[in-house]
């Protein structure tokens, strides 16, 4: 039905298809880059997947941290998928273009995933509000049903924030340059390209996305405040606070690494924006962030070296 309608859209524009300049012109650093992001695209899927098996697979990690870290591994194999195969493949290509359709597909999915993920960081933040501040109530509070839910809601706000996006834009009426001063198709480069009014899209852009954004970051703060509260206030045993600051500590990881180039992207006001720099911004979250959710889980967390270990030993 989405994919009907974006046709739909087709026969209202010009323009039958971009062209993604990508992330540089100079030809000779083409091969080098193409080298480089296949090897983040591989760490990133591998080492994803190997989290994703170790907690479907071993029963100890069947709990509701693990249940949303296996969620966030496979949104980021979802989200580096629908931007970087297309990059690699221009990086080889003398014809960088991408259909319309394409274009707003890639948009919908890369808001999609991108939202979802934020969203998901919130809930992750949480989790470990509830594990550590009221771990008598733990079991109750974060049983399967609510973190189902809890997960379920964010991948469907997640798909209609996309939508209204991707909806709004196929709408635009394309006549000009169809050159696109990025590597995938995004909100702010194809607004740039439209002909005609597109207030309301910027608007929609910057207030449903800063809400979203501002929201799952302002929770995070907010766990995080009452997290290290309680620690400071009832927590006797230095060594467990060391323990415990350093589990929050590779989700606060991410959480800056991600929330970081979206508030620059997508929150910073537009008169200040360059596409230079908001395409190496683009390159952290879209590309690095996601390849450092299994070294930070894999490395910082005992819990899931041991459980790889055991898939490890278990193969013949």
């Amino acid at each position: 039905v989405i994919c009907l309608f974006f046709q739909v859209m087709l026969n209202q524009t010009s323009v039958t298809e971009f062209l993604l300049l990508g992330v540089t012109d100079i030809q000779v650093l083409q091969p080098v880059l193409f080298v480089i992001f296949l090897a983040t695209y591989i760490v990133n899927v591998a080492g994803n997947a190997a989290i994703l098996m170790v907690v479907i697979s071993d029963p100890r990690l069947h709990s509701p941290m693990y249940f949303f870290l296996g969620n966030l591994s496979c949104l980021d194999i979802c989200y580096s998928t629908v931007t970087l195969p297309k990059m690699l493949e221009n990086f080889l290509s003398i014809h960088k273009a991408i259909s319309f359709l394409g274009c707003i597909s890639q948009l919908h999915f890369f808001h999609f995933l991108g939202s979802t993920e934020v969203m998901l960081l919130a809930v992750m933040g949480f989790d470990r509000f509830v594990a550590i501040c009221k771990p008598l109530h733990y079991t109750v509070i974060m049983n399967h049903q609510v973190c189902t839910q809890m997960a379920v809601t964010v991948w469907i706000i997640g798909f209609f924030h996309a939508l209204l996006h991707s909806v709004m834009t196929s709408r635009l009426n394309f006549c000009g340059s169809n050159h696109i001063h990025h590597f995938f198709c995004d909100v702010k480069p194809l607004l740039e390209l439209a002909c005609g009014n597109t207030d309301l899209n910027e608007w929609l852009l910057h207030t449903v996305t800063e809400t979203i954004a501002m929201g799952s970051f302002f929770l995070i703060l907010l766990s995080y405040f009452y997290i290290i509260i309680y620690l400071f206030f009832k927590t006797h045993s230095c060594r467990m606070l060391r323990k415990t600051l350093s589990t929050c500590a590779s989700h606060f990881m991410l959480v800056v690494l991600l929330f970081g180039p979206v508030f620059f992207i997508y929150i910073r006001p537009a008169s200040g924006s360059s596409m230079d720099h908001d395409r190496t911004v683009a390159i952290m979250y879209s590309v690095v962030t996601p390849v450092l959710n299994p070294l930070i889980y894999t490395l910082r967390n005992k819990e899931v070296k041991g459980a790889l270990k055991r898939v490890i030993r278990r193969r013949p």
